[in-house]
């Protein structure tokens, strides 16, 4: 698993495959000055329900990855989370399949 640091001590875990992509789609965003809200799912065993953090250049942000490579990026998922962070309700980490198939939707 890896780890989604946001602010100076908000952690938020994801497998390594998952953050990999979104740190490229929030890098993406930041370099064009552009603020959004990331929004997930909190799985059952977490406790369940939904997060939605406001990412902006002037918040400390790190990823923390438990594997030493960088897997391969799946350009369709990434096209899917960028997609997603032009709505009013901001990006959203959707699961693979789903980008592949097209079927994420606003939270």
């Amino acid at each position: 698993m890896g780890t989604l640091i946001y602010g100076t001590n908000r952690e938020y875990e994801f497998d390594d495959r998952t953050l990999s992509h979104v740190k490229i789609a929030l890098v993406t965003k930041l370099r064009r000055h552009e603020s959004f809200l990331l929004n997930w799912e909190i799985p059952a065993e977490q406790g369940g329900g939904r997060m939605s953090l406001w990412i902006s250049r002037e918040v400390p942000l790190a990823f923390v990855f438990s594997g030493s490579r960088p897997p391969a990026l799946n350009d369709r998922w990434m096209e899917a989370l960028l997609q997603t962070s032009q709505r009013t309700g901001g990006m959203v980490i959707m699961p693979e399949d789903a980008a592949e198939s097209g079927e994420f939707t606003d939270h």
